[in-house]
């Protein structure tokens, strides 16, 4: 019988294409191999109130990433790992993976929380399907920069109760010269309608924690409002009820520091001119940030708990 590794042997599991054979150690754009690097697990509270809830999502942060983000604030796992240390953080296979996500089950997650999946769709569709085996009963949310497969969605329709893609950019030239990725708006579209298709609106419990649906995030970039707006009205597009978390946390993270435009924090005219945008369009689903999320949501991956947002906060 056919495995979800397979599809490692020449991968096209993200946009990229690279079409390497990962099952024998070539690596791609990712750099990750078989089994796959976890930079942290834990619950976490900095997601938006229908993913953290009270007792906080269950998190897997996965290291590597197919995108090449010059602000990424996760860019000590997403992009230096692998120019350090490639053992820094520990391999795990599909059973690992299948028995932290119960680990998270037990600590008592909301959810358990894929971050960063779109490189790693195959071990971690294989890591679902084990755990669910093994009594895994919680919503599972795929967390991605957007930058998804068409085929790699469709092969996971089922496993994925919640879908929390980014939207950056309807920019190629934009993407292209800040995620190294100038397909993104084409890529980026076709996976949120694709996710909308397989999940529909938001759906919460009791309790206002979700249970099935789309979370649309769009970070608002400083000087890039033309490209916000240009987000946004595709989303309205795909339906006003759509869910959309609007962030404000961009601080010049990575090499965004050395790069005219995008080196300096974004302002609050800005954010509110983006906000009112929204609500302008028709937004009824809307998720506004403080500007203080720009220090409160910025992790640190060498500390043991790499977030200081708590419940409380």
């Amino acid at each position: 019988m056919r495995s979800r590794l397979d599809d490692l042997r020449n991968c096209v599991s993200c946009p990229r294409r690279c079409r390497v054979d990962r099952s024998s150690g070539e690596m791609g754009v990712c750099r990750i191999g078989v089994d796959v690097p976890v930079a942290y697990a834990g619950l976490h509270f900095g997601e938006e109130p229908p993913i953290s809830g009270h007792r906080g999502s269950g998190t897997i942060f996965f290291a590597g990433c197919n995108l090449r983000c010059v602000y990424c604030q996760n860019h000590q796992i997403s992009q230096d790992f692998d120019r350090q240390r490639s053992d820094r953080f520990p391999r795990y296979t599909v059973d690992d993976l299948a028995g932290l996500m119960l680990d998270l089950q037990e600590q008592g997650a909301h959810n358990i929380n894929l971050v960063s999946p779109s490189h790693v769709v195959p071990q971690a569709a294989a890591a679902i399907e084990a755990a669910r085996k093994r009594g895994l009963t919680l919503p599972v949310v795929y967390n991605s920069g957007g930058y998804d497969s068409l085929d790699a969605l469709r092969s996971i329709r089922g496993l994925v109760d919640v879908y929390l893609p980014d939207l950056k950019y309807m920019d190629r030239d934009l993407a292209g010269r800040l995620s190294a990725a100038s397909d993104y708006p084409e890529a980026a579209s076709s996976a949120i309608r694709e996710m909308f298709d397989q999940v529909g609106e938001l759906e919460t419990d009791g309790e206002g924690v979700a249970r099935r649906g789309l979370i649309v995030r769009h970070l608002v970039l400083p000087g890039q409002l033309d490209n916000s707006r240009r987000c946004l009205e595709f989303l309205v597009g795909i339906s006003p009820s759509v869910h959309l978390s609007l962030m404000s946390q961009y601080t010049p993270q990575h090499r965004a520091r050395r790069m005219d435009g995008i080196d300096r924090p974004l302002s609050a005219d800005e954010y509110e001119e983006i906000t009112d945008f929204a609500l302008d369009l028709g937004f009824e689903n809307l998720f506004i940030q403080k500007l203080t999320s720009q220090d409160d949501y910025l992790p640190d991956f060498g500390r043991e708990t790499p977030f200081l947002f708590r419940a409380s906060s």
